[in-house]
């Protein structure tokens, strides 16, 4: 016999936010959402599925078109019992009831009810009528407030009217709810009929499992930047008749450095593109003046991200990370020229910071040519930036609602953005947690085997991650 899960309608009237919940929910941006009333015309299942079993479905319904008139039959027909499947069965084939019929075809086969009304509207006749109806189906039912303005003044009616009928009401903002508020809805859904809490327990339990293996796995991916980035090397061998001049090594050396720094970029934007899928973001906007959306390279990311100088210092890294000694990658195992210290190609902040180049640029000359090298990474503080960057981008991937997308940013009245300090999250670690990263970061640069350092890097960055997912630590989702 197949196993129960819980299945639940989410219902409510056209354009109260019904499918962005859902989108929400289940993780799903590809939800067609549109903003125009009325647009869900039949009943749509979402089953989320984990490990190749369904552990909850939602089911998208459209919006009630004649509700005072199912009310009425539902009151005169009290005596019936189950009136959702005698309503169904009674008008399937009547046209002017076609919209209703599939919106309580899931409730008439014991589908539980989640209520979607616009808290920012005023309480009507109308809304009165269908929280009546609901309650007379007798299924097990939540309300939610999906508030997505910053219009508050009818919550309190809503919640009055809405706790009469209904057996949990919460506030969520299907535009802004976090991995904890999702999880935390949820939860709420156990008390709305105790023969649900075992099943729903089961399917918050899967959850749980599924989101840790996904911050595990966006841990690889942040190492795995952090190694390839810290180990990154650009060559180019170039005939020494073309070197005669000054201007045609300036112009080699610019071609290096610039190909170097756009290495570094498509490492970012790799582990940026592995950190979506992860989290199952497909629409994906970053507002213009974000510190994602600025360059790797740019003064704007060099002066909010990373650690400060003296931090470098305590942590014993500003020292050595960039020492002089030229790096021999010569076949013969000696340099046959003078290494040289370059700042970015872009000259940001990064490319000097304290006297310390992003990387080193060896020249080895050999008969007939000269071969530039650039890398590994020298300057100490950019491993920090890089790191900050890409746990601030997987916050924001854990903690970005699938159903934003429906959101009207430039409305007035839209919830606003928080006012947040532009400050990464390596800096408020601890000073043995910043070592120990660094000591990677050196390993890293050297080539050298990081086995033994991942392990405690590993745990520090896992802790942000879950930090962030369960709103203990500020995800820094507005930066």
């Amino acid at each position: 016999m197949a196993v129960k899960i819980p299945r639940l309608a989410i219902m409510g009237h056209p354009n109260a936010g019904k499918s962005s919940v859902v989108a929400t929910l289940t993780e799903n941006d590809r939800i067609a959402i549109d903003k125009r009333a009325g647009t869900t015309t039949e009943s749509t299942s979402y089953p989320v599925v984990i490990d190749g079993r369904t552990v909850i479905e939602f089911i998208d319904t459209p919006g009630f078109q004649n509700p005072n008139a199912i009310l009425e039959w539902f009151q005169a027909n009290e005596s019936r019992g189950d009136l959702a499947r005698a309503f169904v069965d009674s008008h399937r084939d009547d046209p002017l009831f076609a919209h209703d019929c599939a919106l309580l075809q899931p409730v008439a086969e014991g589908a539980g009810i989640i209520l979607v009304v616009d808290g920012s509207k005023r309480i009507k006749e109308k809304d009165r009528v269908e929280i009546e109806l609901l309650r007379l189906t007798g299924r097990p039912r939540m309300a939610i407030l999906n508030n997505l303005t910053n219009q508050d003044r009818h919550m309190a009616q809503w919640q009055d009217a809405l706790s009469k009928a209904f057996n949990s009401v919460r506030e969520f903002n299907a535009h802004r709810a976090t991995y904890s508020e999702r999880i935390k809805l949820l939860e709420a859904l156990k008390s709305i009929d105790q023969r649900w809490e075992e099943r729903v327990e089961e399917a918050i339990a899967a959850f749980a499992c599924d989101w840790e293996r996904r911050t595990d796995q966006a841990v690889d991916t942040i190492l795995r930047l952090l190694e390839e980035a810290l180990s990154y090397r650009v060559t180019r061998t170039v005939k020494s008749g073309k070197l005669v001049f000054k201007s045609g090594r300036d112009r080699i050396r610019d071609e290096v450095a610039a190909e170097f720094e756009q290495g570094l970029r498509q490492l970012e934007l790799d582990a940026q593109e592995q950190i979506r899928a992860n989290f199952r973001h497909h629409v994906w906007n970053l507002p213009p003046d974000s510190i994602l959306n600025q360059d790797l390279f740019s003064d704007e990311v060099g002066h909010a991200l990373g650690l400060s100088r003296r931090q470098l210092a305590m942590v014993g890294v500003a020292a050595g990370a960039a020492s002089g000694a030229t790096v021999d990658l010569a076949a013969a195992g000696h340099s046959l020229g003078a290494g040289a210290l370059i700042g970015a190609f872009t000259g940001g902040v990064l490319g000097l910071v304290g006297g310390k180049a992003l990387a080193r640029l060896d020249i080895e000359r050999a008969p007939g040519t000269q071969r530039f090298i650039m890398g590994p990474v020298s300057d100490p503080r950019f491993p920090f930036v890089l790191l900050d960057r890409i746990v601030l981008y997987s916050a924001r991937a854990m903690n970005w609602a699938h159903g934003r997308q429906a959101a009207d940013e430039e409305a007035a009245n839209k919830v606003p953005e928080r006012v947040v300090e532009r400050r990464g999250f390596a800096e408020a670690l601890a000073q043995s947690q910043q070592r120990e990263l660094a000591r990677l970061f050196q390993a890293a640069r050297r080539g050298r085997d990081v086995t033994e350092r991942e392990a405690a890097c590993r745990e520090i960055i896992k802790e942000i991650l879950t930090g962030v997912a369960t709103s203990r630590i500020d995800s820094r989702a507005d930066m």
